[in-house]
């Protein structure tokens, strides 16, 4: 039996979340608690009037519930318009859309405080190693300045991009540490947050102790312009998506931290919601955002000693997916594997 059709629209390939984790996780757990829905799914590749197309044509073979992940959330609003003329409801997935009937998402502007935190405590520790260093040589110990950072946001069109931002400034707030650069990224491009990091380099030479990336892609980015630059150790460097790579770089000690967010919780919270809204159901909500019942879901930060508790263990990467071979002496100097497992 036929119960009824849902929608999922995501807005591009490039962050390896979405169609790694979020497609999959959604389309099965639909599938799971609802045999008889049908899952229509399309890939906006980070063009808004493609997502539209893809929102009307969704809503022409029937669609009763879109689940919208907006290229760009202004626009966005035109989809749930159309939506709600035809007796379709929405559900905006980690980028708030105004009108929306519900919100699943994390709080962006707690992830950019736990990004700007981390950076805050290693930046200091690192100034604080080298002073130490130089009172050993016999210097007075006393830096050249106050250390110096970059910010590499995400894309200025995008709400999740400023509410990190914003998230970060307050962690930066008051703290002895100078921005030196900030840049919104377009796209979240990796390519473009790495010419821009080279730039900065080049403009600030020897000052730049660390780097806030916003996202995973982005911290490759730019640990890859500070590699190139010669920088050896490189910046402290943020990210956020907790992906493979990203742990990786993490256990190499290239990257700092990431914050990982369950996206196959988010997915499937949603994919649930999408069925308890299809068949009639009001579900509660923790919050309310501008008047939209809102499911806020808690990230978490990993740095080099949380891989093995919030990543092994909770089944995100495996070992054997993390520790290929030109990670083994990493891995091994982590913990995560013993030398007869290599």
């Amino acid at each position: 039996m036929h119960e009824g059709t849902i929608g999922l629209l995501l807005p591009e390939a490039q962050t390896a979340r979405y169609e790694a984790s979020d497609r999959p996780t959604f389309v099965s757990v639909v599938d799971r608690r609802c045999p008889g829905c049908t899952v229509l799914y399309a890939n906006a590749g980070q063009d808004a009037a493609a997502q539209l197309q893809q929102a009307e044509s969704m809503l022409a073979q029937g669609a009763d519930v879109l689940v919208l992940d907006a290229v760009d959330t202004v626009a966005a609003v035109g989809i749930v318009v159309q939506a709600k003329r035809l007796g379709a409801q929405v559900i905006a997935y980690d980028r708030f859309v105004d009108g929306a009937d519900y919100y699943v998402s994390y709080d962006y502007e707690f992830i950019g405080f736990l990004l700007g935190s981390a950076l805050v405590g290693a930046v200091k520790e690192r100034v604080d190693e080298r002073a130490g260093e130089r009172a050993d040589d016999g210097s007075d110990g006393s830096d050249d300045g106050r250390p110096g950072v970059l910010l590499v946001h995400g894309s200025a069109t995008e709400p999740n991009a400023l509410a990190i931002a914003a998230g970060t400034r307050r962690a930066l707030e008051g703290e002895d540490i100078d921005v030196l650069a900030e840049h919104y990224t377009p796209d979240w491009s990796p390519d473009k947050a790495t010419e821009w990091t080279e730039a900065m380099l080049t403009r600030y030479p020897g000052q730049v102790d660390g780097i806030l990336a916003a996202n995973d892609g982005m911290a490759g980015g730019a640990i890859a312009a500070a590699k190139a630059a010669g920088l050896d150790p490189v910046p402290v460097t943020t990210g956020q998506d907790g992906e493979l790579a990203a742990v990786q770089r993490i256990i190499a000690g290239d990257q700092f931290m990431t914050v990982y967010k369950a996206t196959d919780q988010q997915a499937q919270t949603a994919a649930e919601l999408a069925v308890r809204v299809l068949r009639g159901e009001d579900p509660r909500a923790s919050v309310v955002i501008k008047g939209v019942p809102t499911m806020l879901l808690a990230p978490r930060a990993v740095a080099a000693a949380d891989v093995q508790h919030v990543i092994v263990d909770g089944r995100v990467y495996s070992t054997e997916q993390i520790c290929v071979p030109a990670y083994e002496a990493a891995c091994e100097r982590a913990g995560l594997i013993g030398q007869e497992e290599s």
